[in-house]
């Protein structure tokens, strides 16, 4: 069994995911889904043997789509929950038990009235109901919990319930048929719908709804084990998330070189110095590295400020004294008073400094963690060079490649020596920052307080509603 995130579900984070252009835990977004199951899709599937042959069939209800592990409890299933769609019960009065009756036997569990231990259809009845609902049970166990009841009430019901006799009637056949008994109904059934009802299957979906549904006591068990599992450690639902968020056009990346987070770009290194870029595409860089922790509304705020209206002071003229009936009325506030004002739009700075830092991130040059986090993509550290192999001419003239030349010591063992091209350079020692996809970063909790995709400020509403992502660097000056 493997559980999965519903596709129109994953549609929609990748949707949010892009335009907010956040990076997010990738984990994290596994253990939301799996909060609630109509947000996951269950695969069973069935192993086989080194013959071949399944260990454990699966069966299909074709009816409702239930599961089940054989074709009885299909059968029983269907019986008990669609009767009514192939056979029709008709009760016809009939002579009642001869004799007189004090007492009869009652199961203690179901309720079931028997009739009395004397009577000729007593152990049919007995076993008929042991097979039919308690089967797991031992049967002297289950023949322990019979009682005998003296209830008049008891017995009349029973001796009412003899003098009817129910035939079932097949229903949608070509010839009317009457069937006596049960036992006759569930024989008719299989020699004549089962094969269209039941079907033999190798693997089957289920929504998570239907998956926790299930009636299969064996099945049930199951989906609550792997459910559980995965929801103490998600490796298997976050495996195929990545899957279907890679088929969506998202990348990923490691932070601190062990948490996934999923976003628009992988981290990409802006070279200031390399790179023609605009004056605001500057700034936001130069901000964010000076600033850690820096956020959208720091940014904004440090670097398009909303400016602030001028104040003219009024002096009010003198007013006439008011009348009783205009205290009344300008005691009670208007609709207009008790509205809240509007928040202002964004200036011009302020929506040119969104679309820079909008194409930033969409770049990977700046990533935007899930809990507001501004953070800069690093530089990635040079990787050290091979050493080259150390070449030996034979005295034949034949090269022969070797990394370390041999040399005999006195005693007669061989000591290695390498040489200084080919000596291994000493790392420095590691940064205590962290890293963002193997590269250096100051950061390193960014993911610690993550709220599954966190609705987006104003000004990030703006930045999705007015700005679109540019094909090219629309920044970058031409050399002069």
């Amino acid at each position: 069994m493997s559980l999965i995130a519903e596709d129109k579900g994953v549609d929609s984070l990748a949707r949010q995911i892009k335009m907010t252009g956040r990076a997010y835990p990738l984990f994290d977004i596994a253990q939301m889904i799996l909060q609630r199951p109509e947000r996951v899709v269950a695969t069973f599937s069935i192993k086989k043997n080194a013959e071949g042959q399944p260990i454990q069939p699966l069966f299909v209800c074709a009816l409702d789509d239930t599961l089940w592990l054989s074709e009885d409890e299909v059968v029983h299933h269907v019986l008990q929950k669609h009767f009514g769609t192939f056979y029709q019960a008709e009760r016809t009065a009939t002579e009642p038990p001869k004799g007189k009756y004090t007492f009869v036997a009652q199961c203690g569990m179901s309720g079931i009235i028997l009739g009395p231990p004397n009577y000729h259809d007593y152990q049919n009845q007995l076993r008929k109901l042991h097979n039919e609902r308690f089967s797991r049970m031992p049967f002297e166990a289950f023949k322990a919990r019979v009682k005998i009841v003296r209830d008049e009430e008891v017995v009349k019901k029973w001796v009412e319930e003899q003098s009817f006799k129910t035939e079932y009637i097949c229903l949608n056949m070509p010839e009317p048929l009457r069937l006596p008994s049960m036992e006759a109904v569930e024989k008719h059934f299989r020699e004549t719908h089962k094969e269209s009802i039941v079907r033999k299957v190798e693997a089957h979906t289920l929504s998570g709804n239907a998956a926790r549904s299930l009636r299969s006591s064996e099945l049930v068990r199951m989906v609550r084990i792997v459910w559980d599992d995965q929801k103490r450690f998600p490796l298997q639902v976050a495996t195929s998330l990545s899957q279907q968020f890679a088929s969506r056009g998202l990348q990923f990346f490691k932070v601190n070189k062990t948490i996934t987070h999923v976003s628009v770009a992988r981290p990409h290194y802006l070279d200031l110095e390399a790179t023609p870029v605009s004056e605001g595409i500057k700034q936001i860089v130069q901000f964010i590295n000076s600033r850690p922790r820096s956020t959208r509304r720091h940014l904004i705020d440090a670097l398009a400020p909303t400016p602030t209206p001028a104040v003219i002071p009024i002096q009010p003229a003198a007013a006439p004294e008011p009348t009783s009936a205009e205290a009344t009325t300008a005691e009670q506030p208007t609709a207009a008073a008790t509205t809240a004002p509007a928040g202002p739009e964004p200036t011009p700075e302020q929506t040119a400094l969104i679309a820079d830092l909008h194409w930033l991130i969409h770049q990977g040059h700046v990533i935007e963690f899930a809990n507001g986090i501004l953070e800069t993509a690093k530089k990635p550290v040079p990787k050290p060079p091979k050493p080259e192999k150390k070449t030996v001419a034979t005295p034949e003239g034949a090269v022969a490649p070797t990394e370390v030349a041999a040399m005999p010591t006195e005693d007669g063992a061989v000591a290695t020596e390498a040489s200084p091209e080919t000596a291994s350079p000493v790392e420095a020692p590691a940064s205590p920052a962290a890293t963002v996809n193997g590269t250096q970063s100051g950061e390193s909790e960014q993911a610690a307080h993550f709220n599954p995709l966190p609705a987006p400020d104003l000004h990030e509403e703006t930045e999705a509603a007015t700005v679109e992502k540019p094909a090219e660097n629309p920044h970058v000056e031409s050399p002069s």
